[in-house]
């Protein structure tokens, strides 16, 4: 029994729109929305995860719903740390593991500075930790998404989180080359915000947008039409209005975001050694996050990079999957790690 305690370790994927805990023996034990919310009078926490997504944009005037992680960043530090110490202790409930201090992996993003990664670590620590490694995201990516990452061949990882979009070229356990962009999931919400406001007047909620890019976002690539009934405030009016967009309409909205994924992709390429870029046509491009569960963007970018590009397992868990996996490429992973 003494044995089992000693090693509880857990990887942490500390994510913008969502933080996702992995553990040996459970895979996924916790899964939540990056939301906390508070009292704004008494600065009490009142929910977290779900229940708290769930009042983002609903609430009275006392209470708010924030999201303390901005564009892979954190933007609210006492606000992460609750949120950390929160989802830890739901972990250790699913686990079965409430008597010692975890040892935790978490990740950081590539193009993160030395400040924003003691912000992590230290965060982390003050949630109750025991032992704390960081680990690049890409890379936690890629071994989430079953790729040799210790072997020297290239490995090609596209994640496409909520805050940021890393691009990365893995080989021997190490970033060859990488881009970092915080173009993601919620930018592409905005853009929608936006194009709803501009084109009808109608200004629509985060949540509302999410749904219309789920149900008809679409990367650059031609498809059959589809429509959704949205319902918003009417800026003339002030009243509730419906109106029906199209799928290639939202399309043309994104446009410019998903080029910019696009130009990270081909910038990272570009620059990867020659002996390197053989192994790439071959292996190709494993997609990862949710921006990668957009309708068409497989097709989209190997038509655009010539390159044939693949979607990871399961594209929303593979950088909590690699975090807690990296324990074992720990001792042949000593680039990635810091």
């Amino acid at each position: 029994m003494k044995l089992m305690l000693s090693n509880f370790e857990i990887g942490i994927d500390l994510g913008t729109a969502n933080i996702l805990v992995y553990s040996k023996n459970k895979g996924i034990a916790v899964n939540e929305p990056s939301v906390v919310a508070i009292d704004t009078e008494t600065k009490k926490v009142i929910a977290f995860g779900h229940e708290a997504k769930e009042m983002i944009g609903k609430t009275p005037e006392k209470i708010i719903a924030i999201r303390p992680l901005k564009e892979g960043v954190i933007a609210d530090y006492e606000l992460t740390t609750e949120l950390l110490k929160h989802i830890m202790r739901k972990a250790s409930k699913s686990v079965g593991f409430a008597i010692r201090k975890p040892s935790v992996v978490i990740c950081t993003p590539s193009g993160s500075t030395s400040v924003e990664r003691r912000a992590i670590h230290d965060a982390v620590r003050n949630a109750g930790a025991k032992k704390i490694q960081l680990i690049e995201e890409p890379v936690a990516a890629a071994i989430g998404a079953g790729m040799p990452v210790d072997e020297p061949v290239a490995n090609v990882v596209v994640d496409i989180g909520g805050g940021n979009t890393e691009v990365a070229i893995i080989s021997f356990g190490g970033v060859v080359s990488c881009h970092s962009i915080k173009i993601g999931g919620d930018r592409l919400d905005e853009e929608i915000i936006q194009h709803v406001r501009k084109e009808y007047n109608v200004l629509i909620g985060d949540r509302t947008a999410e749904n219309i890019k789920m149900e008809i976002g679409y990367a650059l690539v031609d498809h059959e039409e589809l429509h959704m009934e949205v319902r918003g405030r009417d800026l003339v009016t002030g009243l509730p209005k419906t109106v029906t967009l199209s799928s290639y309409e939202i399309r043309n909205a994104l446009k410019e975001s998903l080029s910019h994924i696009l130009e990270a992709i081909r910038a990272t390429l570009e620059d990867c050694p020659a002996e390197l870029s053989g192994d790439i046509v071959d292996r190709g491009v494993i997609l990862t996050g949710g921006g990668a569960l957009m309708k068409g963007m497989e097709e989209w970018l190997s038509k655009e990079i010539f390159v044939p590009v693949q979607l990871a397992p399961n594209p929303l868990e593979s950088v909590a999957i690699g975090t807690g996996q990296a324990l074992k490429y720990m001792h042949k992973l000593p680039a990635a790690v810091r």
